[in-house]
């Protein structure tokens, strides 16, 4: 059933049709009731995008994420989506897999749906001059206030929720360094963010500050995957070079390490001390409770909305960039017998 249909079952116009769906303009009453008669016995339901588009607004918020099947986005998501509910409001999510080609390709379409307003975590660093341009035409195109989560995007005004990297990440290796270790090495996330940058500089910080050698043997460049991680903790174990502490540098990557050292034979916190950044509650509900230095995922979500509803609601407000603090939990993973 369509607004036209609508329309000749009720005998009036079309702009009639939608001034009653939309209780806009003047309808006389006897019209209004048989065009309500109509829609009523025919269960029709205005699409609530074709109403929105027809004001050239709608109740959408876009939200870009690079890795749906990720733990820590997932919470995110949670986060972002009970705020939502309490503001009247739906999400549309796209996950680009950390595709650059397939983000231009979501916001191109998010620019078609107007969103109210758009979260996004970028897909890359995007350090390519006519990349970069590219991606800022289509983010222009979507015309909608934006915030950045989680990863940085140069050169911006865009307001922000970010995770002290830095910090986080010496922090979590002046815990292994108090456990007694003086070989430590690193897993490191994709070297092209700057997140997984801020966290390897943290790592060298601690190291430099307790004057501990940085042994280059010891630096695994990973790139933010279980796969990875898992190829590069597999080597360093059956190579027999194995330092005694190391630092994962995200949920995945402790994954990974966490089944190599399985399948190798290494027990964590006796043969070897890890720590990692971020919390996986499915190692401890298998009885790897690794230590780490993490975040309220949930909350990053809640916070990162807030701020684009009072950027939409204040368009002329001051740019907000909230750097939300790590927590340290040590369970006995860092330490090694």
């Amino acid at each position: 059933m369509t607004i036209n249909e609508i329309a000749k079952l009720a005998n009036v116009s079309k702009s009639t049709v939608s001034r009653v769906i939309n209780n806009t303009g003047y309808v006389n009453e006897e019209t209004r009731l048989r065009v309500e008669k109509v829609i009523k016995e025919n269960n029709y339901s205005p699409s609530s995008l074709a109403r929105g588009l027809s004001k050239n607004e709608t109740n959408y918020i876009g939200v870009v994420i690079p890795e749906i099947d990720n733990e820590f986005f997932s919470e995110i998501l949670s986060g972002i989506n009970e705020k939502l509910d309490e503001n009247d409001l739906t999400m549309i999510c796209c996950d680009t897999n950390n595709n650059g080609k397939r983000e231009q390709k979501v916001l191109q379409m998010l620019s078609q749906q107007r969103v109210k307003g758009l979260i996004i975590t970028p897909a890359e660093e995007y350090q390519d001059k006519d990349v970069n341009s590219s991606l800022r035409l289509n983010l222009k195109k979507v015309n909608a206030p934006i915030v950045l989560l989680d990863r940085h995007f140069n050169n911006t005004q865009w307001d922000g929720v970010f995770y002290d990297n830095y910090n986080s990440s010496y922090a979590a290796t002046e815990a292994l360094i108090k456990a007694g270790h003086k070989k430590i090495g690193i897993i490191t996330g994709d070297l092209s963010l700057q997140i997984a940058r801020e966290r390897y500089e943290g790592f060298k910080q601690a190291l430099e500050d307790h004057q501990i050698s940085l042994n280059k043997r010891y630096i695994y460049e990973g790139n933010f995957s279980v796969n990875k991680s898992y190829e590069l903790s597999k080597a360093m174990f059956e190579s027999g070079d194995i330092p005694d502490g190391i630092l994962t540098s995200n949920n995945r990557t402790s994954i990974g390490f966490v089944k190599a050292a399985k399948d190798c034979n290494i027990r964590i916190g006796i043969d070897i001390g890890v720590i990692g950044i971020d919390h996986v509650e499915m190692l401890d509900i298998l009885g790897y409770e690794l230590s780490c230095a993490t975040r309220n995922t949930k909350k990053m979500g809640k916070t990162a909305l807030e701020i684009l509803l009072e950027r939409i609601a204040n368009p002329n407000m001051g740019r907000k960039i909230i750097i939300v603090p790590y927590e340290l939990h040590l369970k006995g993973s860092e330490k090694k017998q």
